[in-house]
């Protein structure tokens, strides 16, 4: 299968650059409708985005600069927000400007489309892709799985361990992995929890006896929650001063495979806010059938199929 990426895979690879360092080669990715990308520079008055080919200037009709702007379904923020960063294009010609010299007309919408024909509708359930975040909203990260298509990462998908905004766990630009967890139509819902480990691949990073780092997730009456890996927390005994978001030292008192417990105590806690770390992943597969959170030894189960 065709490769497809998110816009900014693609621009610093010899391939890409080597396809623009010409008209010769220019023409030649417009013959063989090739997807290339490039820095936008500017957002004109007409919202054209005009694109940095190296040689010569691109421009990007406001109608080519995504798919559902001709329809009124996709908003001028999805163009106006692509200065300054990779966008990707097909070029399906040459013109002149007002100056009388030669630009490239480019389609961001063609190459939309071509990606969403060869790989997104190609996907199913379980599949495990490349995704760039691009946004951050309280129920989720956008992000884009190839050519700019956007997709919504939820965020009780993003870890198991619960969090109150995705921007603890990403940042814009991030590139990740994602699991393909529904396809409704156009829609595609994904998830990414399931790449971050079993409470067990998470619990043999730690033994008891040991002082560690945690986030206090939530305090209860009966004693606080606390995130070891985005993908495993313990339980840690009620005291005075504790509150959500803490940062906390806390010394692993038990460790309890077969009901998924683990102990804890607080030493101490301070505020303060670390930015988000690139994920770890422990699933580095293509495709994912069964995904099963708990031990085998664990009554409970807690398992993803797809």
């Amino acid at each position: 299968m065709l490769e497809f990426y998110p816009e900014g895979r693609l621009i610093n690879t010899t391939e890409n650059i080597n396809s623009m360092d010409t008209v010769a080669h220019l023409a030649e990715a417009c013959r063989d409708n090739k997807i290339l990308e490039a820095r936008a520079l500017v957002c004109d008055s007409n919202h054209n985005l005009i694109v940095d080919l190296g040689f010569m200037k691109g421009i990007i009709p406001y109608y080519e600069g995504a798919i559902g702007i001709r329809e009124g379904t996709v908003r001028d923020i999805a163009i106006i927000s692509r200065v300054n960063r990779p966008v990707s294009f097909i070029v399906t010609g040459f013109d002149k400007d007002s100056q009388g010299r030669t630009v490239a007309v480019l389609s961001r919408r063609l190459a939309q489309e071509r990606c969403i024909k060869e790989y997104i509708k190609n996907l199913v359930p379980g599949d495990v892709i490349n995704a760039r975040v691009t946004h951050l909203e309280n129920f989720g990260a956008f992000v884009d799985i190839g050519c700019g298509v956007a997709s919504l990462l939820p965020i009780d998908a993003i870890s198991v361990s619960r969090i109150e905004h995705p921007r603890e766990r990403f940042s814009i630009g991030m590139d990740i992995k994602a699991i393909v967890k529904s396809i409704d139509g156009d829609r595609i819902s994904l998830s990414h929890k399931e790449l971050l480990g079993t409470w067990e691949e998470n619990a043999k990073q730690f033994s008891i006896g040991e002082t560690v780092a945690g986030i206090i997730r939530s305090v209860e009456d009966y004693g606080a929650f606390i995130e070891l890996t985005p993908n495993l927390a313990g339980l840690a005994e009620a005291r005075e001063g504790l509150h959500t978001g803490q940062q906390a030292s806390v010394y692993i008192k038990n460790i309890i495979p077969n009901r998924m417990k683990i102990k804890l105590i607080v030493i101490d806690t301070f505020d303060y806010s670390y930015p988000p770390q690139q994920p770890k992943y422990f699933y580095n597969g293509e495709h994912i059938d069964v995904f099963r959170y708990s031990p085998m030894q664990c009554d409970k189960v807690v398992e993803t199929r797809f």
